[in-house]
């Protein structure tokens, strides 16, 4: 049973392909095998994600490609012939067991594994000693993974998200398990949450 065993996501399915079931999927994953490789997957409701008790479905992954020149991936499963079932499950998420990770090699790690963590400051220091991290700004609560990937992040002072290109010039840290990622953002960029955040609390007149 999937509620037995800890899944991971790897993949949102975000449109049909054609006519004959084929399913287009934004990967979350940096491991193409997780869309070519024939076997066993599951696919759950995306609205199940945050704290709702939705059930992840067992299916057969039969095939799947990547588009050519995109990030996306195409699959067949098992059961999905046509495209009126191919966009029922539009939005649902695509899974694995985490237990089947591919093994990483020291100083890697999974995209997302970064969703839970802190989200700190780090300013730089002209001194010998390096950088210094300083106050936390919020906690990383997802990811798009389509050519440069980039961290949501939730303000620990509301509102609106930012969105963080996740590149090492932007998070130089990843501190896996202490549990926060540093980040040296560029003029303007936390701004951009702020402004999101002074808007007039009466709005509604």
């Amino acid at each position: 049973m999937a509620e037995e065993q800890e899944l991971l996501v790897v993949g949102r399915v975000v449109a049909a392909q054609g006519l004959r079931g084929e399913l287009r999927v934004n990967p979350l994953s940096d491991f193409p095998e997780r869309f070519t490789r024939p076997g066993r997957r599951w696919l759950r409701p995306a609205q199940g994600r945050r704290g709702e008790a939705a059930e992840a479905a067992e299916v057969e992954l039969l095939s799947g490609r990547q588009l050519p020149g995109k990030e996306l991936f195409v699959i067949r499963l098992e059961g999905v012939n046509d495209r009126s079932s191919a966009e029922a499950l539009v939005g649902h998420e695509l899974l694995v067991p985490a237990e089947d990770r591919p093994k990483l090699a020291r100083g890697e790690f999974h995209l997302l594994d970064l969703v839970g963590l802190e989200v700190r400051l780090l300013q730089s220091s002209e001194a010998e000693s390096p950088a210094q991290t300083g106050r936390c700004i919020g906690t990383v609560k997802d990811l798009i993974h389509a050519g440069n990937d980039l961290l949501e992040v939730e303000l620990t002072t509301g509102g609106a998200p930012l969105w963080i290109p996740f590149v090492k010039a932007i998070v130089p840290e990843v501190r896996l398990e202490a549990g926060w990622i540093g980040i040296t953002p560029p003029p303007g960029l936390l701004e951009l949450g702020q402004a999101s955040n002074d808007k007039p609390d009466d709005a509604d007149a």
